[in-house]
């Protein structure tokens, strides 16, 4: 508090030096009119300079008393009516010590309590409870059935007692803390395929796998020899099935990001370590209803003993694939059926059962037009031609049952089809259908094939273009603001409304990655260009919660999201559920209309989020600003820190016994 006395006795010698030259020139007009007028002003000189010394005595004084304390965190939000270009809000993290908290108090907003700790891990859509009253067939029941509105909860989602920020990447690669995910079922069930190991206070995770025992390194190696893994072709990828990832951990090194799904806790804690480690993944599992993904998004597909019934269905599962599948890509299947005649005794399976489900699953790709490229051991791999115009006799073949031309991009809870989604068409039996695509990194920011074509309405050549240069300065700003985001701290981050994917693009490192999602009441579905520019990304409705476990985004980058859902949704459930997937200490970043984030930062301010408003990179005259916040440190299993008094608080953090 004498830091401000000092700054409120700093402010007023400036005012008393700056309103010397007005004195003068008083003085100076007084000489050539009358005396009694230049008394007169320079009388009102000396009551306007009285009284400013009255105020800032009195607001000093006020300050002293007390009611004016809060730790520094707090003391910079209290300025947050003015806006700057880069605001002072803590982004580093505290490993064993609360957060900031910050005092600014709103009676018309209500206060958001702590969920019980029982709800630490959390799932809303994919709750256990919930899921067991619904049809096991064809794992309806581990689909998405989310709460109705008066089951949802209005609390904040605790860490568990103990949480520590993540290691940085690559460590949390092969490390996450115990306290973290304090699970161990894993370490003993997969103990001879190392998935995972415990080891003290933190578990290890040697990179192997049901299929790669030996490690993922080796077990890419081999894929390597067959698929174009190393020189950019191969980008985008699709585990299904994946349990704690490590798949698409070790291709991250190779420049490939893999989008990796499994049910929730079909073994405990799969997808909720692979996302501790930093590895993009999201709960999820080839059931009834179709992949939130656009048609022809990723460059290779995967199942190493996944579980998933190819051959049943009618194929349905491998159509799916197929839909997703871009046309010369790579489907890979590992372990049963795939050389069964050496295996059948291991797997204990019966050899008539094995060798009827590799006929059905080699008998739906003859009908999808995949061409198997090589076997060996217990890996298979298939190739999707590039056209249709390659498929020989697919035109005359009665069985084939090809989709209706129809929105290949409307998934959102839409039911699969027995049916093989058509290729584009192509003007000769060299084209690639869809239009080829570079090697990654020159794919980024090379115009995507469906700009190219005008396939994208209202999307030009000229505005992708501008898009892009306008996303540069947009991150560039964001820099100056946030002097960690491109150093490693943020390892994932989530881009709510990612429209082209330019944000996503322009922050493109090896350091992380972004989900990019395209809300599913976005005005174009651009998640297809997303794609073909080598990012990886998901459709989403905001008025329900995301396919993930509490704690798994570093950094949220919400732009327009809250004026898109405007009468949609409340916008408290949105900024409830952010809460839910952030970690704590990660931080957030707001794009949109000053009025809207004025109604944002009134609720944020009882959420344990410090924040601050800055003006948009162009000039405070802009009605787009800027909201940044930073969520508080804080953990269940004691009382909420929101009823200490600051003093207590900075008391507590400075002796060093912060929870």
């Amino acid at each position: 508090m004498h830091f401000l006395a000092r700054l409120r006795k700093r402010r007023l010698w400036l005012i008393l030096q700056s309103s010397v030259p007005s004195v003068a020139k008083a003085h100076s007009m007084a000489l050539k009119s009358s005396s009694g007028e230049g008394r007169t002003r320079r009388s009102v000189s000396l009551i306007i300079i009285v009284g400013l010394c009255c105020f800032f005595y009195i607001l000093g004084a006020w300050q002293r008393s007390g009611f004016g304390r809060g730790d520094s965190i707090a003391l910079q939000v209290t300025k947050q009516t003015e806006c700057t270009i880069a605001p002072n809000l803590n982004f580093e993290t505290h490993h064993a010590g609360s957060g900031n908290l910050n005092d600014l108090k709103d009676s018309q907003v209500k206060k958001f309590k702590a969920c019980h700790d029982r709800y630490t891990d959390y799932t809303p859509c994919q709750d256990q409870k919930r899921a067991m009253t619904f049809p096991r067939d064809n794992m309806i029941y581990r689909e998405r059935h989310c709460p109705r509105e008066d089951e949802k909860l209005h609390c904040l989602i605790p860490a568990p007692k103990g949480y520590v920020a993540p290691f940085p990447w690559p460590k949390s690669r092969d490390y996450v803390p115990y306290a973290n995910v304090p699970y161990k079922s894993l370490t003993v069930e997969k103990a001879v395929q190392n998935w995972v190991q415990y080891e003290g206070n933190v578990f290890r995770f040697p990179g192997g796998g049901t299929q790669f025992p030996q490690g993922a390194d080796k077990y890419i190696e081999q894929l390597a020899s067959v698929i174009p893994i190393e020189n950019g072709i191969v980008r985008t990828a699709l585990d299904t099935g994946c349990g704690v990832a490590s798949w698409g951990a070790y291709l991250l090194k190779k420049n490939v990001l893999a989008m990796s799904f499994a049910p929730r806790d079909s073994h405990e804690a799969q997808v909720q370590f692979a996302l501790e480690r930093g590895v993009p993944a999201v709960i999820g599992v080839l059931g009834s209803i179709k992949l939130p993904y656009p048609s022809r998004a990723f460059d290779m597909a995967h199942c190493s003993r996944c579980l998933i019934p190819w051959g049943e269905n009618d194929g349905i599962y491998l159509k799916e694939v197929d839909r997703v599948l871009r046309p010369g890509g790579y489907w890979v299947l590992s372990g049963p059926p795939i050389n069964w005649k050496a295996n059948y005794q291991a797997w204990q399976r019966k050899k008539e059962d094995l060798e009827e489900e590799q006929r059905k699953i080699e008998e739906i790709a003859r009908l999808l037009c995949w061409e198997k490229v090589s076997e060996k051991s217990e890996i298979a791999i298939w190739r999707k031609r590039i056209n249709a115009e390659s498929c020989p006799g697919r035109k005359d073949d009665s069985s084939m049952n090809i989709c209706k031309e129809v929105n290949s991009n409307d998934v959102w809870y839409k039911n699969m089809e027995p049916c093989i989604t058509p290729y584009p068409k192509v003007s000769s039996v060299e084209k690639v259908a869809g239009g080829e695509l570079k090697p990654f990194p020159e794919r980024l920011n090379a115009i995507p094939p469906s700009i190219a074509s005008g396939s994208v309405p209202g999307i030009s050549v000229k505005s992708f273009q501008e898009d892009i240069k306008q996303w540069q300065g947009h991150v560039q700003a964001y820099k100056k603001i946030n002097k960690l985001l491109d150093t490693g701290r943020y390892r994932n981050i989530m881009d709510m409304n990612a429209r082209l994917g330019s944000f996503a693009a322009t922050i493109e490192s090896p350091k992380l990655w972004v989900m990019n999602v395209v809300p599913t009441l976005a005005e174009l579905s651009t998640l297809g260009v997303i794609y073909e520019r080598g990012l990886i990304g998901i459709y989403h409705d905001w008025c329900e919660a995301f396919s993930t476990y509490p704690r798994t985004y570093d950094l949220i980058h919400a732009n327009g999201v809250f004026s898109l859902y405007k009468n949609k949704c409340q916008a408290e459930d949105i900024l409830l559920e952010m809460d839910r997937i952030l970690r704590p200490e990660g931080a957030v970043i707001f794009r949109d209309d000053v009025e809207v984030l004025l109604k944002v930062k009134k609720i944020i301010s009882s959420m344990r989020w410090n924040a601050k408003l800055v003006d948009h990179e162009d000039g405070p005259l802009l009605p787009e600003k800027i909201l940044v916040a930073v969520k508080q440190y804080w953990v269940g299993g004691r009382e909420s820190k929101d009823e200490e008094s600051a003093e207590q608080l900075v008391d507590r953090v400075g002796s060093g016994n912060g929870s």
